[in-house]
Order: structure tokens, then sequence, then C-alpha cells
């Protein structure tokens, strides 16, 4: 067997191709499951507590691979990003603008998802605000898997984006359906009849 062939020479690529797809298969799963608790979908006893707690370990289960999927890359041979190129959006020479996308989704997942431990200290009105972001971001990871991803054409790839992406879409236009919406100022008039 040559070098060229040698799966060692591409080991550090392999584990973070492993990692991304690992970390958005998880993300997909925290956020679908978010949606879901949001919109009260489900009202079984005890669903609740549990969905909360699958919740929680997939996103952690999330920032983990995330982690591994950039420092990884940093024995990638071909790549050579150097610490700048998995730290710095944009710095990277490989697809600048998609692998951008991704250190910033990635960013934005560890804030966001390290928010449910210091919810009391922000207050629980700001940290479900914040919260409500969670579905951009999972949009960059979507953008940055399609854009930056070597396996995004094969039908592995689409199959998972399709299969994350459509329940999720779904889940979060059923959460804007459902969203109470800000009450009417009474009109002057309205308010007057009521008095009387």
């Amino acid at each position: 067997m040559t070098a060229s062939h040698d799966p060692g020479q591409y080991a550090a690529w392999l584990v973070s191709r492993a990692a991304g797809v690992t970390a958005f298969l998880l993300a997909s799963i925290a956020v679908a499951l978010g949606l879901m608790m949001a919109g009260r979908l489900s009202r079984r006893p005890g669903m609740a507590r549990r969905m909360r707690s699958l919740h929680e370990h997939a996103a952690i289960g999330a920032l983990v691979a995330i982690a591994v999927h950039g420092v990884s890359l940093l024995g990638d041979r071909w790549m050579h990003p150097g610490l700048a190129g998995i730290s710095v959006p944009f710095a990277m020479d490989y697809r600048p603008l998609a692998t951008g996308l991704g250190i910033i989704a990635g960013y934005l997942a560890a804030l966001l998802g390290l928010t449910f431990y210091v919810r009391r200290r922000i207050g629980t009105r700001l940290w479900r605000r914040a919260h409500r972001l969670t579905i951009v971001v999972w949009a960059l990871a979507a953008v940055h898997a399609v854009t930056a991803g070597s396996d995004a054409s094969t039908p592995w790839m689409r199959t998972i984006l399709v299969a994350t992406g459509v329940p999720i879409l779904a889940l979060f236009a059923v959460r804007l359906a459902g969203r109470p919406r800000p009450a009417r100022p009474a009109v002057a008039g309205a308010a007057a009849g009521g008095a009387s």
C-alpha cells in the first residue's frame, strides 16, 4: 500500500468529518426537542422532564463534537489551518466564507448552550429571548455543512440534511403559528363604550 492511500495520512480529516456530522445530528436533535418543548407539543406526564434531559445531553454532546470537529483539523496535513484558521471566522484559506460561518455557528452554539447554566443570573426572560436565536445557529451550521463539507453532495449527507431539516422547519413553523400575538392597544372609543 502506498502512502497516498494510507488512511493514517487522512486521520485528522476523517475525525473532523465524523465529528462535524455528529455535531450536526446532535444539534438537530437538541433544536427539535427545544422546539417541541417550547410549543408544548407533548403533554404526557413526565415527558417534559425526559425531553429536557435529552435536550440538554444532546446540546452538550453537540458542543463537544463541535470542539473535536475544529481541533482535529489542526492535524490535517492538507489544510494546515493553524489556530487562527479554526478559531477566527473567515481566516482559513479553505472556503473562507463557508468555514467562517461554521466558526460563528460554533461560537454562538457554545454561548447559547452555556447560558442555560447562568439563566438565574441573567433572568429567564433574557435567556428565553437569547435561546430563540438557536434556530439561526442551526441554519448557519446547515449552510456550513452544505458549503464547506466535502460530503455535502453525497446521498447519505443529503439524506441527513433533509431528515433533520424538514422536521425542524415544520416544528419552527408550528412554533411561530402558536406564538401568542401581542394584545392590541384599546381604542379610546371602545374603552369609553365599555365604561358606560
